[in-house]
């Protein structure tokens, strides 16, 4: 019984900390919250594989949240501490995110494209989409809609078939025989430019 009293009033405690940040801003209100929940966030982001560093980073962040939306505690549907800690897990969940996508170095050579050798790499470029365009223009329509679909607008094959209203094997079988044809046609054009 007097563990449960205990309990309540440190519900209780914290629902007037936050409340008094949420309505007047209450600096003092904040620093009992970040002393009472800091170590508390990182003992719990420790145990979740975090480092050290990232750990405090994650805990200054989630705190900053505190501060500004404190105003969207609502008491009645949770505990302040279960409000924080959710705050703290979903940084945690972005924060792995982030960190497996790595950022991308617009400087790697990998990324850079190679110096064009001017215009006549991009006229070669150009007369290959020419023939590209001619030898669609060749095919039956139905198979140069599903092929325009799937190609140039990047449509997936079960998008096709529910607006054009075709079974899904139509879509795939017509889309195989446009892209062979497409190879023999292109093949053709190809071999007139090498004799």
């Amino acid at each position: 019984m007097t563990a449960q009293k205990t309990d309540q009033a440190e519900i209780d405690r914290l629902n007037d900390l936050m409340s008094r940040v949420a309505r007047q801003r209450d600096r003092q209100a904040f620093v009992a919250l970040f002393q009472h929940f800091a170590p508390r966030l990182k003992s719990f982001l420790l145990r979740a594989g975090m480092e050290a560093g990232a750990a405090e980073e994650t805990i200054q962040d989630v705190m900053v949240t505190v501060w500004h939306r404190a105003e969207s505690f609502d008491p009645a549907q949770a505990a302040v501490s279960t409000w924080i800690f959710a705050i703290a897990r979903n940084r945690r969940i972005d924060r792995l995110r982030r960190d497996r996508r790595p950022t991308i170095d617009p400087n790697d050579p990998a990324l850079v494209p190679d110096e064009a050798d001017g215009s006549m790499e991009t006229m070669l470029v150009e007369e290959r989409a020419a023939e590209l365009h001619r030898a669609i223009r060749e095919l039956p329509p139905e198979q140069a809609d599903l092929l325009r679909m799937a190609y140039f607008e990047d449509k997936a094959h079960s998008a096709i078939a529910a607006e054009r209203q075709l079974p899904l094997g139509t879509v795939k079988s017509r889309l195989r025989l446009a892209v062979a044809r497409l190879r023999k046609l292109m093949a053709g054009s190809l071999e007139g430019e090498t004799v």
